[in-house]
């Protein structure tokens, strides 16, 4: 019998010790042990689920908020479902003011909740009239009853992540810990845990990956507050310096663009099975970005905070028609993601001894024509199901043979890094090409004309392949 379990009194006992998991694609050339705190499955579907749950508590504790009050907040969306979720169980009534900058699912989201939801203009600075932050703050003071979180100015935000999320990493970072990397926006997942580690484990390093675009790397890097500039992900990085950011916990800053950003979420699903939004994409890309120069000991680990769920981004960077719209569809696809999408196995081969038969077997089994001939990492040839045909015509022992006496020429190898516009040059006279996973490494997959159809069409591109 499996041992028992407590009954939660509500969906917000579930709330934090989210899981970790090994990255094993999207890093495979680095030599650090990566892995990725899913904080994307809290019962929310992001890591604002934990200060959600914590400010309330607190405004509850000070008097600030009694039954049938309001909670009005400002938010990029995802604290607004955090407190949404506190409303519901707790019965009170949720307001919620987003820029318009913000996916449709997100509001769509809060308004499923039970919240109302005012949308104001993303392109104006922090102390306009207009701005999600003051318009969130006169709502609070002209509705009865109501109650303003603040998570820009809340010491629960830091605080939540100091005595929850940051002892979490602690214990299944292990020994051999050495790094905590997460997006800053209103600062206070990595100022918490930043400060834990501080005072229990100095030696680990705290990174802070921040959007460019944002005024947080300047002040950090220089002291000096920049004018913020347009960026397309959601929920990180910010116009002004708030409160919860505690710089002196955060040792190192890296920023990355919306490219980076979103091409690394696309590849987190369709590489690692991780269905998450933007930020966790600049998360990886900044962790990627900070590791490359070799900045702990080789064999380290790290664990890096994917923050939300990509279900809320499916009409933004989800959408390929989007991406092409924004103009980052082409400029951020790889060989690797169109192995990501073939129907069939990423890497079907056969070895030097492998008989003809048995190729035969893999052709009808897989759908294919032709396969390469692999020993170990050694690309020694291919074998092609016309080639077979032709040579059963005249020679009826062919099919027990090995594929060594009907080889052909091996097919030309591409990193699997190389831009699709490489692998259309090279498919545009050759019939296949094998991705390497580096100089060193093996062959990770194939690619032919025929797994460029689906990409071509996504695309909207018109190339003689």
């Amino acid at each position: 019998m499996p041992p028992e379990r407590s009954t939660p009194r509500s969906i917000l006992d579930l709330v934090g010790n989210t899981p970790v998991v090994p990255l094993r694609r999207v890093t495979a050339a680095l030599p650090y042990r990566v892995l990725a705190k899913l904080e994307f499955l809290n019962p929310g579907g992001s890591v604002k689920d934990r200060i959600g749950t914590t400010m309330i508590d607190r405004a509850e504790a000070a008097g600030l908020l009694r039954p049938g009050g309001t909670i009005v907040e400002a938010t990029s969306g995802n604290t607004g479902v955090g407190l949404a979720m506190v409303a519901a169980v707790r019965g009170y009534r949720a307001v919620f003011v987003l820029p318009d900058k913000m996916s449709s699912e997100k509001i769509r989201l809060l308004r499923a909740f039970g919240a109302r939801v005012v949308v104001t203009p993303s392109g104006v600075p922090p102390d306009h009239p207009m701005s999600h932050y003051s318009v969130a703050r006169r709502l609070a003071e002209e509705i009865p009853g109501a109650y303003y979180p603040n998570q820009y100015e809340n010491p629960e935000n830091p605080d939540t992540h100091y005595r929850t999320t940051g002892p979490e990493i602690d214990r299944d970072g292990g020994e051999t810990l050495r790094a905590v990397v997460g997006t800053v926006g209103t600062g206070g997942t990595m100022s918490g845990i930043g400060r834990y580690f501080k005072e229990h484990r100095p030696d680990v390093r705290i990174v802070a990956v921040d959007p460019v675009g944002s005024i947080l790397t300047e002040y950090a890097r220089h002291g000096t507050v920049g004018t913020a500039s347009p960026y397309r992900v959601e929920g990180i990085g910010e116009d002004k310096i708030p409160q919860s950011v505690h710089f002196q916990y955060l040792d190192e800053f890296v920023q990355v663009d919306d490219q980076e950003s979103f091409r690394y979420a696309r590849r987190l699903a369709r590489e690692e099975g991780l269905f998450v939004g933007g930020s966790s994409g600049s998360a990886v890309a900044g962790t990627v970005r900070w590791l490359e120069s070799r900045p702990i000991p080789e064999g380290a680990t790290v664990v890096v905070i994917l923050p939300d769920s990509g279900d809320r981004y499916l009409s933004k960077f989800y959408s390929d028609e989007w991406m092409r719209e924004e103009g980052l569809l082409d400029s951020t696809a790889t060989a690797r993601e169109l192995v990501a999408r073939k129907s069939v196995p990423a890497l079907v081969s056969v070895e030097p001894t492998t008989s003809v038969r048995d190729a035969v077997a893999l052709f009808g089994k897989h759908g294919i024509g032709q396969v390469p001939i692999l020993d170990g990492s050694k690309n020694l040839g291919s074998v092609h199901a016309e080639e077979v045909l032709r040579r059963l015509m005249t020679d009826d022992t062919t099919l027990d043979r090995t594929v060594s006496a009907l080889a052909t020429p091996p097919f030309r190898e591409v990193p699997e890094d190389a831009p699709v516009a490489v692998v259309l040059e090279i498919l545009s006279r050759e019939r296949a090409i094998l991705l390497r996973e580096s100089p060193s490494g093996g062959i990770v997959g194939l690619l032919t004309r025929h797994d460029l159809v689906g990409y071509l069409s996504d695309a909207g591109e018109q190339h003689e392949v």
